[in-house]
């Protein structure tokens, strides 16, 4: 059981790191009403499709946009039709090895930690999720110093 505790520490991580990049873009771009914004940005070439902004570096891909912190800390996001947050496993792990003290676990645990986490976690299609806007308090008692991109 402790391996899927790591494994929900992992996924909480994730989600404030998200959720701090998503400020940390908006107070550099005040034109961007949501992270997902990013992508037409990218796309119209108002912004680069890479560029460095305060603490991390951005790379728009595909449907979504990777984000790595000076530190190395990696958050990869796709983004949903509506322009929601979407991830899979695979973010997750990457997320994981990436950080300070990296943190590998297993599909079968993330998944787990996952599910014990709904609803601040939604399945949205199979082995894609995303978190509820403004579900952040449900992270107290986490310590985002040590998973989060400041």
């Amino acid at each position: 059981m402790e391996r899927v505790g790591a494994s929900r520490d992992l996924v909480l991580g994730y989600v404030h790191a998200l959720h701090a990049i998503d400020e940390a873009m908006r107070v550099a771009i005040p034109s961007l009403d949501r992270l997902a914004d990013v992508l037409g940005l990218a796309r119209s070439r108002r912004i680069g499709r890479s560029d460095h902004i305060g603490a991390c570096s951005y790379t728009v891909h595909g449907a979504g946009c990777r984000f790595v912190s000076d530190n190395g800390m990696e958050v990869d996001v796709d983004f949903a039709a509506d322009g929601s947050a979407v991830f899979d496993l695979w973010r997750l792990r990457r997320y994981g090895l990436s950080l300070p003290d990296p943190v590998d676990v297993t599909d079968e645990n993330l998944r787990a930690a996952v599910l014990s986490l709904q609803p601040l976690l939604t399945e949205v299609r199979p082995g894609w999720f995303s978190h509820m806007t403004g579900s952040l308090p449900a992270l107290s008692g986490f310590s985002p110093d040590s998973h989060s991109i400041p």
